[in-house]
């Protein structure tokens, strides 16, 4: 189409002033309007890529923690979910009410009982669960990228190059046409004999220049914004720790608890790191790995063996004579989990008092061979997370709920009224700027 319209272009340009005002006018008339269908063509086309794009974006701020588009996870997968369902319409209301929904809905204990985990309710408005249901339905799995690699599952085709090419040409159009405009104007000019100063070239006028100007500073201005804002982000982090500690061994396959490891999660600040000591509890006894092969994410084999040895090394061990006869001294893991310095955040909060998973922050930590950064940790994700975390409220007449919620008196009296169907973190404060920030 566009090609077209350059062709037309240059043709017009061979007009002489002697050309019939008529002409000119009907020709002024079909650009006006090719014009406007560009614009309407172009308006559609960013509606619905924007449409698509929100279906994903809802779905990575609120559902990624949990599930996936193809394959079940923590919880099921979200391709035909409505499918399985007792009804188009069952997500809907579930998403809003888990709490009562998970005691009365045959369907819904199903689910509980075959994925042990209660789904966080989600502040979500129906037309925002069709989008990112509608999204799933549609995703198909990447066929580039290495695979296994962190996050490389759940990427989608990004678009963005092919629109901002579509936008300069639309652009380029646009200048077209208003140049065709200004020398149609000045032939009807010397058509009626009207006088006019000559039309000033686009590269010397002054409003293209300084359209030009805007659109260059709001670039770089955006450009700029996402870099600062991307300072010190470490999603995907991934280093080379000392011991190849392979979670997916020890808290996936032998089920070992989270808490048996990083105890303080649940009743301090920090989860802590466990000692050499914790380790050798278990391996004092388990000498040597008999298990599946573990293979790193560009597919290099690990010796299980060679690593357990490592860690008699830390601990002074002797395998043989069972006992400690060297000087042992602290692993030196590589922190890979890092806020800044003004950022307070308190595990036991969030597991004891907020009842929340590990995977909500460290993703399928179970199934990871080797630990990465798997959330981006960022302002914007924590507060999105108590915008839409629903408060888990002590009833004090069935005894059910958490008690530490027991003196938010006046949220139970206005759920049990029905002023209000659910309160969420940002209601108590989850998203005051003293809550986080020293």
């Amino acid at each position: 189409m566009s090609t077209s319209l350059l062709i037309f272009a240059l043709q017009l340009g061979h007009f002489t002033p002697s050309t019939d005002i008529n002409c000119m006018s009907r020709y002024s008339k079909i650009f006006t309007k090719v014009f406007a269908s560009l614009v309407f063509i172009a308006l559609i086309s960013f509606n619905n890529k924007s449409f698509a794009q929100d279906g994903e974006a809802l779905f990575k701020a609120n559902c990624a923690n949990c599930h996936k588009p193809l394959e079940d996870f923590t919880g099921p997968a979200l391709q035909g979910a409505r499918k399985r369902e007792p009804n188009p319409e069952w997500a809907y209301h579930w998403v809003d009410n888990v709490n009562t929904v998970i005691t009365t809905d045959p369907y819904a204990i199903a689910l509980h009982s075959k994925f042990g985990s209660i789904m966080t309710q989600q502040n979500l408005k129906k037309e925002e669960i069709k989008a990112i249901l509608d999204w799933a339905d549609n995703y198909k799995a990447p066929t580039a990228g290495p695979a296994g690699t962190p996050g490389s599952e759940g990427s989608s085709q990004d678009n963005s190059l092919l629109y901002g090419i579509l936008t300069i040409i639309l652009a380029v159009i646009a200048l077209i046409l208003l140049q065709i405009n200004s020398s149609l104007r000045k032939l009807t000019d010397d058509k009626e004999g009207i006088v006019r100063s000559e039309p000033v070239p686009f590269y010397r006028n002054k409003t293209y220049l300084m359209l030009c100007v805007l659109v260059l500073f709001f670039i770089g201005g955006w450009f700029l914004i996402n870099s600062a804002i991307g300072l010190g982000r470490m999603q995907g982090y991934q280093p080379v720790q000392p011991i190849y500690y392979s979670h997916k061994v020890h808290a996936g396959t032998n089920q070992i608890s989270c808490l048996y490891c990083h105890g303080g999660a649940q009743d301090s600040k920090t989860a802590g790191i466990p000692s050499v000591n914790v380790c050798m509890n278990c391996h004092k006894a388990i000498k040597a790995y008999t298990g599946e092969p573990i293979v790193t994410e560009d597919g290099t084999s690990i010796n299980a063996n060679a690593e357990i040895q490592k860690l008699y090394s830390y601990a002074g061990w002797n395998p043989d004579t069972k006992t400690y006869d060297k000087p042992g001294h602290p692993i030196e893991w590589v922190r890979i989990h890092n806020l800044p310095d003004h950022v307070y955040f308190n595990h036991s909060q969030h597991v004891k008092v907020g009842h929340q998973q590990c995977q909500t922050c460290h993703g399928p930590i179970q199934e990871e061979s080797q630990v990465y950064q798997f959330a981006p940790l960022s302002m914007g994700w924590c507060i999105n997370c108590h915008r839409t975390t629903k408060v888990d409220f002590y009833n004090k007449e069935t005894g059910e709920g958490n008690k530490y919620y027991s003196i938010y008196e006046k949220f139970q009296n206005d759920i049990q009224s029905g002023k209000m169907d659910s309160v969420t973190v940002e209601n108590i404060g989850g998203t005051e700027c003293q809550k986080c920030h020293y």
